[in-house]
């Protein structure tokens, strides 16, 4: 670790950072020798910053287990108290917005959604944003002086400051900054990518992907984008734009978007009912049906096919309501891909359903994170 021509105040600012991180990582208790090890600190500094972080009430030192077999002292072990610090994290359709409040493990605590208001009217579906983390917070049984960070989840081309630069549905989005608007609602650091960008970061997480490192998370259909992980890390091309190809008007990606089956993705529960009930017909061997989701996996190999041969990730996850009919999608598609002669790329649907984008949301405010955002800062100073 870089503490060159850091004073010592900051040198423990950083090393608390590193610590908490070890601790947020793990599946369970850490002893002193494990986070040693870890860190790469000396167990003199880990003793001292561990004991100023229980004081402050972030971490938990639990009871000493005897080392088996081995004479001596019980080994010391530390827990991290996930739910000392919150995290908040918007998703944002053309229709509603959900909010959830997580700890730093990212277990959802507190729900929060309705209906928007005005969608292309950036100002007042940010003020609905705010109330509903507010309303999230309160359902998990938080304050806002434990809120640390947050992330939004909406659609576009979102750049890496977090500035909406393109949007097919309206242009009154485009320029506004979506992190500083949130926090002058919520006064905690906000950051924001696509919905789909997070959908994919959250099947590597918690979901689908995590024996992957190259993925693509696909939401296909009424709603159209791409979620892509490169090397483990969402690709987000030149100002966001990597997987908006609902723009990209050469792959006719909205061929079939009025299409009854489409609507899985539709942000709308009637149309996402009348979708459903397309699918229950075509199982039951309704033959109208069934030529409906023939053109509809049709549509979906095309896209995918192009995927295999360009971005040639090892995963494609579907997700954004295609998980509903994943026991009629998938085998089709599979087959669909395996006559059109695709690289072997495995197909799966996503293991976290709506949740994927603000589970993604709640995993990119932690990797942003640093002891400004997460660390207590009085009492390691």
């Amino acid at each position: 670790m870089l503490t060159a021509g850091m004073n010592q105040s900051a040198v423990r600012r950083v090393n608390t950072s590193v610590i908490l991180r070890a601790l947020a990582v793990s599946a369970g208790p850490r002893k002193l020798t494990e986070l040693a090890e870890q860190t790469g600190l000396s167990r003199r500094t880990i003793e001292l910053i561990l004991d100023s972080l229980v004081e402050a009430g972030w971490v938990s030192e639990l009871d000493r287990v005897p080392n088996s077999g081995c004479a001596g002292r019980p080994a010391r072990r530390y827990e991290l108290r996930a739910e000392h610090a919150l995290l908040a994290a918007v998703r944002i359709t053309t229709e509603d917005a959900s909010a959830v409040v997580a700890d730093v493990r990212g277990r959802v605590l507190g729900r929060a959604h309705r209906p928007l208001r005005a969608y292309k009217d950036p100002g007042t579906t940010l003020d609905d944003a705010a109330e509903l983390v507010l309303r999230a917070l309160d359902d998990a049984g938080g304050s806002v002086d434990r809120l640390r960070a947050g992330a939004i989840a909406g659609g576009g081309a979102i750049d890496d400051e977090g500035v909406v630069r393109r949007l097919v549905h309206t242009t009154r989005w485009e320029g506004v900054h979506l992190p500083e608007e949130l926090a002058r609602r919520v006064p905690v650091p906000w950051f924001a990518d696509n919905d789909t960008n997070l959908g994919a970061l959250a099947e590597r997480w918690r979901g689908a992907a995590g024996d992957h490192d190259n993925v693509v998370w696909a939401m296909l259909g009424n709603r159209t984008g791409l979620g892509i992980l490169i090397r483990g890390a969402v690709h987000r091309g030149l100002d966001g734009a990597a997987g908006e190809i609902v723009e990209a008007q050469s792959m006719l990606v909205d061929s079939v978007e009025d299409r009854p089956v489409a609507a899985l993705t539709s942000p709308l529960p009637a149309q996402r009912a009348l979708a459903q009930a397309r699918f229950d017909a075509a199982r039951a061997g309704d033959t109208a049906a069934l030529a409906e989701v023939d053109e509809f996996v049709e549509n979906i190999a095309s896209i995918l096919t192009t995927l295999s041969w360009t971005v040639a990730p090892s995963l494609i996850v579907l997700g954004g309501g295609l998980e509903d009919a994943a026991d009629v999608l998938l085998p089709r598609v599979r087959d669909a891909l395996r006559d059109a002669r695709t690289p072997a790329v495995e197909l799966r649907a996503t293991a976290l359903g709506y949740d994927a984008p603000l589970i993604g949301a709640v995993k990119l405010a932690l990797d942003r994170m640093d002891t400004e955002l997460f660390g207590p800062l009085g009492p390691v100073d």
